[in-house]
């Protein structure tokens, strides 16, 4: 499990510098100012979880995968795909109902660094 998650931590991670980097160079001028914020949103939280996708392989590297960390990075991963996925579309459709989704995202976020604490207080 640690090696699933620490290849998938480093895959959203390149993800997001490229959607970062395609957001800088690509979309000033194309979008709304407020658009524009919105998808530098997705990319720094897609960021944070890939990094934070990584400790959490790590975490099963050092103390042995558990269900609960599989779960805590599952929703990480969960939480980039609705939680930037969400901004992304609709910093580049100004399709604005996407923000009704966005929050579901942000829940799989929280419930997963819970789940992560969970285990680190059971060590």
């Amino acid at each position: 499990m640690s090696k699933t998650l620490l290849a998938i931590g480093a895959i959203m991670g390149a993800l997001a510098v490229a959607i970062g980097a395609f957001g800088a160079h690509g979309l000033e001028g194309r979008v709304s100012e407020r658009m524009l914020a919105n998808y530098q949103t997705g990319v720094q939280y897609h960021m944070f979880h890939a990094l934070a996708i990584i400790a959490v392989g790590l975490t099963a590297a050092v103390i042995g995968g558990t269900t609960l960390l599989g779960w805590a990075g599952s929703l990480m991963l969960f939480g980039i795909i609705v939680f930037s996925g969400s901004l992304y579309t609709m910093a580049l459709t100004g399709m604005t109902w996407l923000g009704a989704i966005t929050p579901i995202g942000g829940v799989a976020f929280i419930a997963g660094w819970i789940l992560l604490l969970i285990v680190v207080l059971r060590i």
